[in-house]
């Protein structure tokens, strides 16, 4: 089983790549934002509650996170493996992930980090807010307070993966067709 989290700044193109990632792999994609998206279009509490805190540009907290994610791994029993897009966001997620993973005798594979500078992913985001309909996505202060946040709380959860040996980087800058060959490079080897 292979299981891989795919980090990045909003914005880095972790929904686009994981499309073909999962394809090409066989992976379960589970998407906090889309799973959040899913539970806010659908009014149900945990969308009401996740929406309070988005719309800020603030993480969904820890416990809310790691609940809705178990619910998702647990509902895939027979995956080859997941990929986590979104997840784990801080150091206490990652703990818990690891200690949820261990209790079905699985690990995370490894953790691949789309690279790319905020600038330019500020412009992508505000082009995506044109048409997505996301109101964190047309307001360049909240999209820079997303940076800090993921700076201050996700960041560190490299250092945690290098000590395990399973972090690895890849420029997330060119064409989509170049990022993916950069990503399939790095996936081949697990």
């Amino acid at each position: 089983m292979i299981n891989i989290v795919l980090f990045g700044k909003p914005g880095a193109g972790k929904g686009t790549q994981a499309e073909f990632l999962k394809e090409k792999y066989n992976l379960t994609h589970l998407s906090t934002g889309d799973i959040f998206r899913f539970n806010i279009k659908n009014d149900t509490d945990l969308g009401k509650l996740a929406k309070t805190f988005m719309d800020k540009g603030d993480l969904v907290p820890d416990e809310v996170t790691i609940k809705m994610l178990e619910s998702e791994v647990d509902k895939n029993p027979h995956s080859a493996g997941f990929l986590f897009d979104g997840f784990p966001r801080t150091l206490a997620q990652a703990k818990a992930l690891d200690a949820f993973l261990e209790s079905k005798n699985q690990s995370i594979t490894a953790t691949v980090a789309l690279e790319a500078d905020d600038n330019i992913l500020v412009a992508r985001l505000l082009e995506r807010g044109k048409t997505s309909g996301r109101p964190d996505d047309q307001d360049e202060e909240k999209i820079r307070n997303r940076y800090d946040e993921y700076n201050q709380k996700t960041a560190p959860l490299m250092h945690y993966y290098k000590a395990q040996g399973k972090f690895h980087e890849v420029d997330g800058i060119g064409t989509i067709q170049e990022v993916t060959e950069r990503l399939t490079a790095v996936f081949d080897k697990f």
